[in-house]
Order: C-alpha cells, then structure tokens, then sequence
C-alpha cells in the first residue's frame, strides 16, 4: 500500500506539463541505454549552436543502475498511461528523464584545470540523508562533527574511496523531494570495468574529468538519459538532439 500510495504522488509530481529544457541551456549531457532494463549505455556532450544541439565528443560507454531504468522526477513531463517502473529508492535503477545537473562534490580543494563550475569539498561534517525516514530526504547537509546525530555514520559522505572523489549532482527529485521516490543519484566513478552502480551513471575517473571541465554554470547543463525506444519517440517534442545528431548513441 505504502509504494501504491508513493507512485500515486509521482504520477501527479511528474506529469504535469512544463518547459522541458529551459531557452537559456548551452550544454546537455545526453545518455541513450538500449532498453529499461539495461545497465549499460551510452553518453554524449551536446552544445546548442544556431538553435541546433550539436555533438561535441565522441559517444562513450558507461554504467547505470544494476537493474537497469525507472522513471524518475525531473523537468519532463511523464508519458501518460506508461507501463514502465518508476523510480523508488533501493530499486537499484538509474531515473530516466531530463534532470538538471547540480553542484559537484569532491574531496579535492580544487577542481580540475579549466573547470570553472559551483564546487563543495567535502568534509567530515557533510550528509547526504537517503534514509526517507528522515528530515531533510535526498538533501545535502551539514552537522558538527565533534557531536554527530545517530544517523551520520550511515549518511556521511566523505568515505575517501576512490569512486565518490568526483561527484555531479544529477538533480531527481530534488525541488520537492519526495520520501522513498530515490535519492543521492550522481556521476561518478565506475568501481570496475562491467560493475554496474546503485542508481547513478558512472564512467572512468578520466571521463568525469573531461565531464567537470566542460561543464559552464552559465550554460545551465541539464542531463537526458532514456532508453533507445522512448528516445526515439521524445525527442522532437521535448526539444532533443536529432536521431541524426545523436546517431553514435542510438547505432
């Protein structure tokens, strides 16, 4: 009853129609994963040239959640009557949709060199709360370390593990987060060559890098992952790239 009543309130959050890619976006990061169940893709860097989304990088591999997509709550709005999962939390699926790319989180001082995009270094006082149980759900937050809630150990972000060094925010369910709709969903390192993440898109620390120093606040980066059938079907109507101008992530 509890997830009936859950997807009851994503089905109103995420239907309703709004501007899908705001007239001020520069860049898009545009992922396409050959099915929802699918735990590998593809991911392209577009900028909008003359009023046209335009590649600039080659297509290159990644990794989503293990078991594949779900609908998650972003900036699009959701196809009526689709038969397809929505995102919850635990549900080890990437969220499908268009999403607006937030802060990145680091453990470094700085950011790459050419980076010029709004960084946080983490400490030992950073959260990040994906225990829907818990004020602030799917929210990054600060705490005195000297004198930690009980709930920072399972919460806390500075873990040091190479993985999590390089974090972008991928914003679902982020304006008015919704308990249990997922959480804590980023870019990030990849663990291993074939290893899939809990929900986030993940690449080689190299491509993160070339990800971060791309990215411009000013552009206002959103971020597209679908599977190739939706992609197909959307993108006149949601203002994508072309089949044409995204054919190395669709062949």
């Amino acid at each position: 009853m509890r997830y009936l009543i859950l997807f009851g309130f994503l089905l109103s959050a995420i239907s309703v129609e709004a501007d899908v890619l705001s007239p001020q976006t520069k860049q898009i990061v545009v992922s396409i994963a050959p099915d929802w169940n699918a735990s590998t893709g593809r991911l392209q860097l577009f900028e909008k040239k003359d009023r046209e989304w335009v590649p600039v990088t080659p297509a290159w591999n990644v990794l989503y959640g293990r078991n594949g997509l779900a609908w998650g709550i972003g900036v699009q709005p959701t196809p009526k009557n689709d038969p397809h999962p929505f995102k919850c939390e635990h549900d080890k699926r990437s969220p499908a949709g268009i999403f607006k790319i937030g802060k990145i989180f680091t453990y470094d001082s700085a950011l790459p060199k050419g980076a010029d995009f709004p960084f946080h270094t983490i400490s030992k006082s950073d959260a990040w709360i994906d225990d829907p149980a818990l004020p602030n759900y799917n929210r990054h937050v600060q705490v005195n370390p000297r004198n930690p809630p009980p709930w920072f150990e399972s919460q806390r972000m500075r873990l040091d593990d190479p993985p999590h060094r390089w974090l972008i925010e991928i914003r679902h369910n982020a304006e008015s987060p919704i308990a249990g709709a997922g959480s804590a969903i980023f870019f990030h390192i990849q663990r291993g060559l074939k290893i899939p993440s809990a929900g986030c898109t993940v690449m080689p620390e190299p491509r993160i890098r070339n990800l971060i120093s791309w990215l411009r606040a000013d552009a206002m980066p959103y971020y597209i992952l679908l599977p190739r059938t939706e992609y197909i079907a959307l993108w006149k109507s949601w203002g994508l790239p072309s089949p044409q101008s995204a054919r190395q992530l669709l062949d």
